[in-house]
């Protein structure tokens, strides 16, 4: 493989850390906000209901909350062009280091079809649990850490256990 198709080496994780938390920053001075996920996904799942069952969507406290917000249209809020702007920046920045190919990365013990349908479920249940926590892990951890938030830090702390007892199980599949 010649070094115009190596993929690059990954940004040292403390500069990463440390633009992350410009970039943090940077939400709070400009958009008076900060970072998130899960509302987004809330936004547009209240606009799908919303195109099919319209008097249900508006009449369930969960989906007007979205709908009714006072910013207009639940599909122009901030976090929905942050989670866009996150997807496309994901993307172009793969594409530049040259890491962008079809693949599912998977332990050898395990199918596509497994890993996929545990993606599936791990990914249920932190929506869920975003839901309980009233936050996503980037919404929680950073938005909630850097403004010390008792709650934040619990939620995030929870997470990291959580992850660690059920890596245990799981190890065995990426041997």
């Amino acid at each position: 493989m010649d070094s115009a198709t190596r993929p690059q080496p990954y940004m040292n994780p403390y500069l990463a850390g440390l633009g992350l938390g410009l970039v943090l920053l940077s939400s709070f001075v400009i958009m008076g906000r900060g970072l998130g996920a899960s509302g987004a996904v809330s936004s547009v799942a209240a606009v799908a209901v919303e195109s099919v069952a319209a008097e249900h969507a508006r009449s369930n406290e969960f989906y007007s909350g979205y709908l009714e917000g006072g910013n207009g249209h639940p599909l122009k809020s901030w976090l929905v062009f942050e989670v866009l702007g996150v997807i496309v920046g994901g993307f172009v920045s793969g594409a530049l280091a040259r890491r962008t190919r079809r693949t599912v990365e998977r332990g050898p013990r395990i199918s596509v079809g497994a890993r996929m349908t545990l993606a599936l479920i791990g990914g249920a249940l932190m929506g869920f649990g975003a839901k309980l926590a009233h936050g996503c892990t980037s919404g929680q951890a950073l938005t909630g850490g850097a403004l010390l938030n008792a709650g934040s830090w619990v939620v995030m702390l929870m997470f990291f256990a959580g992850a660690y007892a059920l890596a245990w199980f799981m190890r065995r599949q990426w041997r």
